[in-house]
Formats: structure tokens, sequence, C-alpha cells
């Protein structure tokens, strides 16, 4: 009988080890799996951010590209516009917004002013403006989630030619650039700066436009840069595009396809956005418009995969 019991005490003090082991283990593993959220964030905000400057800079085109007049009508959607400031060969215009932009995806206020040579027409090769963000703020309808932009951006017309004029007067795509360096305030007081290099190329016809994104700065062994600065964490970052991304119009200008690495070297953490997958985490077929992107994440010796809605 005192056998039996020491055999059964035995067995126990066995399971009770296990079960510990197998806790132990389970808490290790729990412990080494890393938080992404900010490098989530970091991916999130650079396209929150890319598209709200270039929502802007689309409706400086068009105004440069229809006419110089005191009033355009119908552009931009909801905004009231003003050409009246000139001084010397400098002509200001401003646009003061109030609402929805024209696709419904963005709700705007604040204002955007940008100057130019009038004996420059903006259609000339090397034309170029000076495209200043005051207080604007830009909601994201799908989101509620908002940012407050203010800095200075250059934008050049490289190639010359209007965007209108594709596949009608000019065959060859038109290519801006645009630099500068901004400050983005989001909904809970964070902020974040950055120095931006973007290269647009438009290809195409009216309705159905497609651009293409390049980054074309450099900082330190950093090339390919798009973006690079310090984000709402307070982190230095570095965005690099590996693959050119492909926005298409007919996608309300999301990116379809391309590569995005976001660096934060001084944590030891990386994240590589993916462009062009569907709700079943599968890149997209022939014309359909995707609504993921996948994000390879590593962060010191770990690493993994996870898809996010564009």
């Amino acid at each position: 009988m005192k056998t039996k019991n020491l055999l059964q005490l035995a067995l126990i003090v066995i399971a009770v080890i296990g079960i510990t082991v197998s806790g132990c283990k389970k808490k290790t593993k729990d412990d080494g799996d890393p938080d992404t959220t900010s490098l989530q964030q970091l991916s999130k905000d650079e396209a929150d951010m890319q598209a709200a400057s270039d929502d802007a800079a689309n409706d400086a085109n068009d105004v440069l590209s229809r006419g110089t007049s005191k009033s355009i009508e119908g552009l931009p959607c909801n905004a009231t516009f003003d050409s009246s400031a000139v001084a010397g060969d400098t002509i200001t215009y401003t646009i003061t917004y109030n609402g929805l932009n024209c696709t419904g995806k963005f709700n705007r206020t604040g204002t955007i002013k940008f100057t130019k040579k009038v004996s420059t027409p903006w259609r000339d090769a090397g034309a170029f403006l000076k495209l200043t963000f005051i207080n604007f703020k830009v909601t994201k309808v799908a989101t509620n989630k908002s940012l407050t932009l203010n800095g200075t951006h250059t934008f050049t017309n490289v190639s010359g030619g209007l965007i209108k004029q594709l596949g009608i007067s000019i065959l060859t795509p038109v290519i801006h650039r645009i630099s500068g360096t901004m400050q983005a305030t989001f909904d809970d007081n964070s902020t974040r700066t950055w120095n931006v290099a973007r290269q647009r190329t438009w290809t195409g016809t009216f309705g159905q436009y497609v651009v293409t994104v390049e980054g074309y700065g450099s900082e330190g062994t950093y090339t390919n840069l798009v973006t690079w600065g310090t984000n709402r964490n307070g982190e230095v970052f570095y965005t690099q595009i590996n693959q050119e991304l492909i926005h298409k119009q007919t996608c309300g200008w999301d990116p379809v396809t391309g590569i995005k690495k976001h660096s934060i070297p001084s944590y030891d953490k990386s994240v590589t956005a993916t462009f062009g997958y569907d709700s079943n985490n599968q890149p997209v077929t022939g014309t359909n418009c995707p609504t993921k992107f996948k994000l390879d994440w590593v962060k010191g010796s770990n690493s993994g995969t996870i898809y996010l809605p564009i």
C-alpha cells in the first residue's frame, strides 16, 4: 500500500512539473511576441499623409491647368478659390476648404496657398510652385480619423505638359516632383515631422489616369527615400520605395501594386508594405481593385506577417 501511495505521489509530482514547464514555455512564447502597433501605425500614417498631401497637390495642378480666373466653377469641390494676389512676376493662389473632396473620400478644412511666376506657364518643363499647407485638416470618411498638415512643398513640373493633355495632344508621361518638410498633427494631438522626396509619373487618359510613385531622396546609407523624419512616437524613421507604387484612378487612387519599406534603425525594427491584396489576403487579379495590403514586420529577432485594409 505504501509503495502504491508513493507511486501515485510521484505521478502527481511529475504532472505538476509538466504543467509548470508547459506554462513557463507558453509565457516565454507570449513574451517573445512583440507588439507591432507602432509599426502598423507608421505604415498607415504614411499612407494617410501621402493621400492627403497628394489630394491638395492635385487641386493645385487642376487649377493651374484650367486657368487663373478668380472663380473656377466646380473646382475644387466644397472650396473657395482666389488668385487676385499678384506682386511683380509672382501670383498667389489660395484655396480654402469647407467640406468633402470631389471623390467623397476626405472631408477637408483649412487652406493651401501656392505661388508661381506669372511669366512661366505651368505647362513648361521646369516650372515650379511653392505649395504651403496652413492648418489643412483632412478627415478620412471611412475611418473618421483626421490629420492636420502644416508646411511647404516645392512642386515641379519636370517633364512639362499638362495632365489633361495626356492621350490627346501629348503621348509621353507627365512627371512631377514634390519635395519639402511637413508636420502632421493627429487627432490624438501627437505629431510627426518628415521630409518628402516623391516623384509622380502620370500616364493614361481622363477617367483612367495611372500614377507611378517613386522616392528619390537619400540620407546616410538610405536611398530611394520617399519620406524620412520623426514619427508620432518620437522615433527616427526612413521610408523607401523598393518597387514603384502604382495608383489607379479607377481604384479611387489607392495603390494597387508596389513595395514600400519603413525602417526604424535605432529600435532594430522595420515593416515592409506590399500592395495589391483582396479581402481573402490573396493577390488581386485582372482589373480588380485591392482592399488590403500585406505587412511583413521585423522586430529584433522576431518577425511575422499581417494583412490590413487599405
